[in-house]
């Protein structure tokens, strides 16, 4: 079993790739892997409680974990208790020790 660290950057509005890597974090959990997803930059907007889609509910009730960067929520006004459940805020730190660990990076 490996770990992966699935980083998004982009809005699920702003980009259909979106959707498709959800699919994969998903299928990753299914397939008995660990799943850390860390929503950065415009990633966070598809975090809101509020948002349209949420691609990332399936995986994180499967087992997966989804994390918010702290700044990139700032940056935006999204306040941690905006966030759907589930979604944990966390600082880039969290990041960088996971991939120290030596999880598996992808990047979209």
């Amino acid at each position: 079993m490996s770990h992966y660290l699935v980083l998004e950057s982009r809005d699920c509005l702003e980009s259909r790739d979106s959707k498709k890597m959800a699919t994969l974090a998903e299928e990753l959990v299914q397939a008995g892997h660990q799943v850390t997803v860390f929503l950065i930059q415009n990633g966070v907007l598809g975090a809101r409680s509020g948002a349209v889609d949420f691609f990332w509910g399936e995986m994180a009730d499967r087992g997966g974990e989804v994390l918010a960067d702290e700044f990139s929520l700032r940056e935006r006004g999204i306040p941690a208790q905006g966030l759907h459940p589930g979604v944990e805020p966390a600082s880039l730190d969290r990041v960088i020790d996971l991939m120290a660990s030596g999880c598996k990076v992808i990047w979209h």
